[in-house]
């Protein structure tokens, strides 16, 4: 049916949120996918060998959300304390008590390289992203002038090599403390996958 749409002229192109390698295989066989789009920073590696894998054997272009780590890899959320009361990273176990402070300790070292380089530590974290691959587009949410402009410029940032790598070592896959999701969403992500 979204096929048809494109046939029609009336959708341009067709893309898909958080769609596991097997999903992506089958939508992509009956119409071309453009896009996937799923969580990817440096607390969320897990679709490397999954899905940004696929995307690059189809060439389906990656969009990164939440590549600051909803919110961790920018020092503003420390402790449970940091989050309003109707935030809705509290229903996230990386936020609770325990976990929270864990991944802020977590996140030190973004900020180590982030002073070495003159930058901030999102402009580092998008910077290792965009150092990823051309594939992978980061988009982080922001409602400030002033954090756009902050994150725009770390398009200028080309991260070494070696801080790359170094950056790969110290964030592998599985190393944020807690879930992504709370309970009802991850639910949701397991009922797909277990379409697959």
């Amino acid at each position: 049916a979204m096929g048809e749409l494109v046939r029609s002229g009336k959708v341009r192109y067709l893309g898909l949120s958080e769609a596991s390698p097997a999903t992506l295989r089958r939508a992509h066989a009956v119409h071309p996918i453009t896009a996937l789009q799923s969580e990817y920073s440096l607390f969320t590696r897990e679709h490397e060998a999954g899905a940004l894998a696929a995307c690059r054997e189809l060439g389906i272009g990656f969009v990164a959300y939440s590549p600051l780590g909803r919110g961790l890899l920018t020092g503003r959320f420390r402790r449970p304390e940091d989050l309003a009361a109707d935030d809705w990273r509290h229903s996230s176990s990386r936020f609770h008590a325990g976990n929270i402070e864990a991944n802020a300790e977590l996140a030190r070292p973004v900020f180590e390289v982030a002073g070495a380089r003159g930058a901030t530590a999102p402009q580092v974290a998008l910077a290792w992203l965009l150092a990823k691959g051309e594939d992978v587009v980061p988009i982080p949410g922001t409602r400030r002038r002033a954090r756009l402009e902050e994150n725009l410029a770390a398009a200028e940032l080309r991260l070494s090599p070696e801080e790359v790598a170094r950056l790969d070592t110290l964030f592998p896959p599985g190393a944020a403390r807690g879930e992504r999701y709370g309970a009802a969403a991850a639910a949701l992500l397991d009922a797909q996958a277990a379409l697959d």
